[in-house]
């Protein structure tokens, strides 16, 4: 088997990716491995696995344009530093349509969702992907595009407001749940009492009384989307990280679900310094 992808290949499997990601940003269901199983047949006897790991790296490279990417497919950032992420942005530039569907897709705000039994939604939180002791690194990629869109949808006051109320929603449902229906009516949605400035956006409790200083991020998009930190949320983490969490809150356009991370935001996540961008590779 071939070690290097011929041009052919990476242009056949770019452009698979990018008619999966349009069916996935129109609500529009498909089956990976059909499409898989029909790539393969365009390349040169690449496994599965292989495949995979292809569409891993476009989504790492994405996420690095300030693309949304393929939920699902885990970023990986060991891709050929040429050849694919050439071809993803050739790609973008020939398919105008795709931009234009993202461009869309972030400024449309959804409703909270009504959920049966919102505490089950709660997920493991994807594992860091890092060596080393420092998480602050450079982007590994110079490519960029004109617009972020993952930085422009994090811009979205109305998406971020329904996403806070949804965590607020699972903080009530959790605090009832240990019988602390006292504590659940206190929380506070402090981004509405107190504005942006606090450096959280939720107070809630622990099932002892002591404070839960709650950021969350929400996107439309899928758990590995990466979001951003400004300087004052990573401060106030650092400086309250025994109290501290973070709930992102993810595929909030139809099938939400959300991971905590207690701790500071350094800690828990590699930060390229954009404004912080956080992510797990």
């Amino acid at each position: 088997m071939p070690v290097t992808w011929s041009e052919t290949e990476v242009e056949a499997i770019v452009e698979d990716y990018f008619t999966m990601l349009s069916l996935e940003l129109r609500g529009i269901s498909y089956n990976k491995s059909q499409h898989r199983r029909a790539l393969s047949q365009l390349l040169n006897n690449r496994s599965d696995g292989s495949i995979e790991m292809k569409h891993q790296n476009i989504s790492a490279i994405m996420h690095e344009l300030g693309m949304p990417s393929i939920s699902g497919y885990k970023p990986l950032s060991n891709y050929q530093r040429t050849a694919l992420p050439d071809a993803v942005l050739d790609r973008l530039v020939a398919n105008p349509d795709l931009t234009a569907l993202v461009n869309e897709d972030v400024r449309t705000v959804v409703q909270v969702p009504s959920v049966e039994n919102i505490l089950s939604l709660l997920e493991n939180p994807p594992a860091l992907n890092v060596t080393g002791k420092d998480n602050i690194r450079e982007p590994s990629t110079t490519y960029s595009v004109q617009t972020n869109y993952l930085e422009l949808e994090a811009a979205n006051k109305l998406l971020g407001n329904a996403g806070e109320i949804f965590a607020i929603n699972f903080e009530r449902a959790r605090l009832i749940s240990l019988g602390k229906n006292a504590l659940a009516d206190k929380i506070e949605h402090v981004a509405v009492t107190q504005g942006d400035g606090a450096g959280f956006d939720i107070r809630s409790y622990e099932d002892n009384g002591s404070d839960r200083f709650i950021e969350v991020k929400t996107t439309k998009y899928g758990k590995y989307s990466p979001f951003f930190i400004t300087a004052n949320e990573l401060k106030f983490s650092e400086s309250h990280r025994t109290n501290y969490h973070l709930h992102r809150v993810f595929q909030f356009r139809d099938s939400p679900h959300l991971y905590s991370l207690p701790g500071s935001i350094k800690e828990n996540f590699i930060l390229s310094p954009t404004q912080y961008r956080a992510g797990f590779n």
